[in-house]
């Protein structure tokens, strides 16, 4: 079952589902409220934007993303394939990201890839379709899957705010790694991606309260 979160309704529901699948989860939500559905642009322009901001500030990304949105609008693959690799440079992104980019652009006009079917193949599916190509990891593809398609199982097993947010919730000794959230989510499937919006929420609460100042994408 392919649970999507399109909208707000559709995560409270989700949300509601989880605490009664996992009654461990019912302090999580008391105590961080029920989160607000985060969406972004589907399709090439949506992924685009989360390559640039790879392993950047929130802040930085925005900048790099504005010059490139801005200098090509509207915002379509043909026109990045087709783009010089100096005149991307000169916008920010460095040659890693301008590769990933053109590839993808690419595989999108050659027909070998296609952005929107992901949103009705299984959460695990539809990542390894994603992460087969160069430049494109495991947080990248859930990211994409999670807040571009409204995805309702995908799991971003490697953002560092999940993982500290769900050792604090679930009083573990250490934060876990990446490898070990996945079988910390299995109790959560099909709505894995709803979890990690009520683990977002939780992080940003106990955060402010330690008077830490937190973002994330």
């Amino acid at each position: 079952m392919t649970v999507h979160l399109k909208t707000q309704s559709d995560l409270d529901d989700a949300i509601h589902a989880l605490v009664k699948q996992d009654p461990r989860l019912v302090p999580v939500l008391d105590r961080a409220g029920l989160p607000v559905l985060r969406r972004r642009e589907p399709g090439f322009e949506g992924l685009a934007a989360i390559v640039c901001g790879q392993q950047l500030s929130i802040a930085s990304a925005g900048a790099i993303w504005g010059r490139l949105s801005a200098a090509f609008a509207p915002f379509h693959h043909d026109a990045i394939r087709k783009a010089r690799t100096d005149c991307l440079g000169r916008l920010g992104l460095s040659a890693a990201k301008i590769a990933t980019l053109k590839l993808l652009a690419g595989e999108i006009a050659a027909g070998r890839l296609n952005l929107d079917v992901l949103a009705e193949e299984d959460a695990d599916s539809a990542h390894a379709t994603l992460v087969r190509h160069r430049g494109i990891g495991p947080w990248t593809a859930d990211v994409y899957l999670l807040f571009c398609l409204g995805h309702g199982d995908a799991w971003p097993a490697g953002d560092v705010a999940l993982q500290e947010a769900i050792r604090i919730g679930l009083g573990l000794t250490a934060r876990p790694t990446p490898k070990q959230m996945v079988p910390l989510a299995e109790p959560w499937r099909p709505l894995r991606g709803a979890a990690a919006h009520l683990w977002w929420a939780y992080y940003k609460v106990i955060k402010s309260r330690e008077g830490v100042i937190t973002g994330t994408r």
